[in-house]
């Protein structure tokens, strides 16, 4: 018991000792650097904004194609492709055709730059896929690839998108080659005159001598097919736009198409010599809407309009469709089936002065290649004559791919259609309107 009690009275005195003895702090670890409380802290410098871009996206009516000052497009191979000659093969990436003088060129946006991504001939196909990789393609990159290229170095803001014209149903250039090659071969050769074809300049296939029906131009299921391949390319375009937009905002534009023929001709063009295009062999009528711009027969322009009024309905049910599937995109239908009123070909007995379309022009052959320079009259030609400059266009496409489009002063109207249309607030149509009598555009 004892040596119990010393025991814990020397633990006590030992701790109590422990307690008392000073510590050096500075023996255990060192002190810390004191610390300026005033000392700036650095801070990285925030990302400059991108500057912003309207881009234009789909086919000739949106590429420019008729309204001259086309620019070079760079190809799949990363090469810049200018003009490469009247014989080259049509699939260069230059004849894509993206004018200066395009709408989105031209049109009053509040952006720092305008990408023209659209291609003539355009299909929906091509929004995902090479161009080339389909008959009658161009050598150019999915225009998707292009708009992800675009992302990189700019601010989409602005979005313009004319597609569904030409898909794998049918092209509107098929559909326009179709119906002019109908009424020469109507007025130039009479029915006993089989020896000598009038071809469509496009497929090559021989013309029948009737006006064009609208089923000729597109079927109803023609038509729904198209919406149908139309609206899938799209959906990937709004979808691409959501994945890579720098800041998310960004306004898409559907536009649909104008007809370049009126409902009816001007009286100038509606009989020739006594002879009206219900007579057979009618040539003096022919090579008179030809200088006007607007070989067709006048029961044509009713199907025509068909034509162009089923591509407006395709481009509005589009849009329909996706505005619905993305009720949180700012995704609008622009409708310019009337821009042109009182300015189509033909309306008027000047045209085609004055007007907004470009006239059908072809283009002769000498020493086997093109010349170079249109045709802006047929006077003294005959069966054999029409054959051979008909034959150019199927050979060489880009000799007349320019007929029939909206020309500079036609996007310079589409450009006041697209400006509206961005600049509305609240609306997810807008009708665009010329006055045909004034010239003014409105819209609503």
């Amino acid at each position: 018991m004892k040596h119990a009690t010393r025991f814990a009275a020397g633990v006590a005195a030992t701790l109590l000792a422990a307690v008392a003895a000073p510590v050096n702090i500075a023996d255990a670890r060192p002190a810390p650097a004191p610390i300026d409380v005033l000392a700036p802290v650095a801070v990285a410098p925030a990302a400059a904004p991108l500057p912003t871009a309207a881009v234009a996206m789909g086919d000739s009516f949106i590429s420019g194609e008729g309204a001259g000052s086309y620019e070079s497009v760079v190809d799949v191979n990363g090469a810049a492709q200018g003009f490469p000659g009247w014989s080259a093969p049509n699939s260069n990436a230059f004849f894509c055709h993206r004018s200066a003088n395009a709408s989105i060129e031209v049109a009053a946006l509040a952006v720092d730059a305008r990408m023209n991504l659209a291609c003539s001939g355009g299909q929906p196909h091509d929004m995902a896929n090479d161009s080339i990789n389909r008959p009658s393609g161009r050598t150019v990159e999915a225009q998707l690839d292009q708009l992800r290229t675009v992302a990189t170095t700019h601010d989409i803001d602005v979005v313009l998108i004319g597609l569904g014209s030409n898909n794998s149903s049918f092209t509107f250039g098929n559909a326009a080659a179709e119906c002019a090659g109908r009424f020469v071969a109507d007025g130039y050769i009479g029915w006993w005159e089989v020896w000598v074809p009038i071809i469509n300049w496009i497929n090559g296939t021989t013309s029948p001598q009737q006006p064009c029906t609208a089923n000729d131009l597109a079927t109803a299921g023609e038509l729904a097919t198209a919406q149908i391949e139309t609206t899938d390319a799209l959906r990937l375009v709004v979808q691409t736009l959501q994945e890579i937009d720098a800041d998310g905002e960004h306004t898409i534009v559907l536009q649909d198409y104008t007809n370049p023929l009126p409902l009816e001709y001007d009286d100038k063009f509606y009989k020739e010599r006594r002879r009206t295009d219900t007579r057979d062999k009618f040539r003096h009528l022919v090579r008179e809407r030809y200088a006007g711009g607007c070989p067709a027969h006048r029961a044509s322009l009713g199907p025509a309009h068909q034509f162009s009024q089923g591509l407006g309905n395709l481009v509005e049910g589009t849009h329909a469709s996706l505005a619905a599937e993305f009720p949180g995109v700012d995704l609008r239908y622009l409708n310019v089936q009337r821009a042109f009123d009182g300015a189509r070909l033909c309306e008027r007995s000047n045209s085609p002065a004055g007007v907004l379309a470009t006239p059908v022009r072809l283009m002769d052959v000498s020493g086997g290649v093109p010349t170079g320079v249109p045709v802006t009259n047929i006077d003294g030609t005959n069966k054999i004559d029409i054959a051979r400059i008909q034959g150019a266009c199927t050979d060489w496409f880009q000799t007349c791919q320019e007929s029939w489009h909206p020309n500079a002063a036609g996007h310079n109207v589409l450009g006041q259609c697209l400006s509206a249309a961005v600049a509305a607030v609240g609306d997810t149509r807008i009708d665009c309107v010329r006055n045909p009598w004034s010239g003014a555009i409105s819209t609503s």
